[in-house]
């Protein structure tokens, strides 16, 4: 048991949610993975990768945590230029070889191993968020400084990713977004911000229905415009077809992900009873909430979601006793992005929203996504940590008037006030550098 509580320290909350997406995850990517375990001939192969997969992460998650919230700062120093460099790397490439899957250069194969940029790229741009944030803060909130200096990170990185993942680019700009309105910056910028968003993306929809795709095909960088004005069109402007013209294998993937929820109830068909998993080519990730649906009905699809909310309302409980605005802004972050891109997913999978290709964080089958996110779930470990500390110092410094008064005697209260200053000073060494939280 003190192995145990010697390797997983932390919030234990989070160590619960951690480990329940995990469970499902795997129970679920087996399910799902029919189509690769058809195409592969191995039954055990998808799953026993996925597996592997998932412990590595729990090993990368068990590594963060124990690394002080403070190193946290210096990641961007390498990852920021590393994940800029690497985006443009693989969008020239897609220019100049035209190797793209579905469409899209999204990923590069290092030495056999393949990965996506763009989720390095998240993790930079949030860490640095908050470290704006947490070094522009005044007595009236953040400073237009610091609002400049985000607004330049996160339109040179969204503007590398856009081109080739338009979702993965939203997302991550509108998790900056929630993190400046956390961080104070002045309600004025954000309202005239999110105007001039708004205002554009009407722009920019219309543009695309009224183009012709021979158009669209043309312009520069415009090759998923086609994809993305389909998609659109497919989710606000399709007329309604008569059941027996309804070309299902047409529709793709978004049928089935339909009839998958639909066949459903409250308890679903049973783990390893799905039959749209068969149809759906992204059954283990994109769609794979669909097939939660399905094998464990209402009460699955309802406690996933119980899942993302309670780590969100956790994150915020562990923010607000953090007494600096790095942590807090840096975990409220993290907890956000992830949130918001189970969100996509989930809505895509009920058809709530168009198609966005957003795996869901923690249980959908993936590589780099796996591992960033167990890195995002290790940091919130990180600062739980502290704030736990942060607790235990409290706790102390209060019992000190007791043991005076309790003993009445100064070696008593030399002792007390001697020991409470030995574990306050690290404390304080490590929290000089940024706002105090408030």
């Amino acid at each position: 048991m003190d192995l145990l509580r010697s390797i997983f320290k932390g919030d234990k909350v989070i160590w619960i949610i951690f480990l329940f997406l995990c469970l499902i995850s795997i129970i679920e990517v087996f399910s799902a993975a029919s189509t690769l375990t058809y195409k592969s001939g191995d039954h055990w192969g998808p799953i026993t990768q996925h597996s592997i997969l998932l412990m590595v992460g729990a090993v990368i998650v068990v590594l963060v945590h124990n690394i002080p919230y403070k190193w946290f700062q210096a990641f961007p120093v390498f990852l920021l230029p590393v994940s800029i460099g690497l985006l443009a790397f693989v969008m020239l490439m897609g220019f100049i070889t035209g190797d793209r899957v579905n469409g899209a250069a999204r990923w590069m194969t290092f030495m056999g191993i393949q990965f996506q940029p763009s989720e390095i790229a998240k993790m930079a741009v949030v860490i640095v968020t908050a470290f704006i944030l947490s070094r522009g803060q005044n007595e009236n909130g953040a400073s237009p400084r610091a609002f400049k200096r985000i607004m330049i990170v996160t339109c040179l990185v969204c503007g590398l990713i856009l081109p080739e993942n338009y979702s993965t680019g939203m997302l991550l700009f509108g998790t900056v977004y929630l993190m400046m309105f956390i961080g104070r910056v002045p309600a004025k910028k954000l309202v005239i911000l999110g105007g001039g968003l708004l205002a554009f993306g009407a722009l920019f929809i219309t543009f695309l229905l009224a183009t012709p795709n021979d158009t669209l095909k043309k312009i520069p960088m415009g090759h998923r415009l086609t994809t993305v004005k389909s998609r659109i069109a497919d989710f606000t402007g399709k007329e309604e077809i008569p059941a027996a013209k309804f070309d299902i294998d047409g529709d793709g993937q978004v049928a089935h992900a339909r009839i998958a929820v639909a066949t459903s109830n409250v308890v679903g068909k049973g783990p390893g009873n799905s039959v749209q998993r068969d149809f759906l080519s992204q059954a283990f990730s994109d769609f794979i909430y669909a097939i939660i649906i399905e094998e464990l009905g209402l009460l699955g699809g309802g406690f996933v979601v119980f899942l993302y909310v309670c780590l969100l309302v956790r994150v915020g409980r562990i923010a607000k006793k953090c007494d600096r605005t790095f942590p807090a802004f840096l975990i409220m972050g993290i907890a956000l992005l992830l949130v918001t891109q189970a969100l996509f997913n989930m809505m895509v999978a009920v058809g709530l929203a168009p198609v966005t290709g957003q795996p869901l964080p923690l249980i959908s089958k993936g590589g780099t996504s796996t591992f960033i996110n167990c890195a995002y779930i290790g940091m919130i470990l990180s600062v739980s940590r502290y704030t736990a500390k942060l607790e235990e110092q409290r706790l102390h410094d209060a019992q000190i008037p007791l043991l005076v008064d309790a003993g009445g005697a100064e070696e008593q209260e030399s002792s007390a006030i001697s020991d409470a200053q030995t574990a306050a000073d690290p404390t304080a060494e490590m929290l000089n550098s940024d706002a105090e939280f408030k």
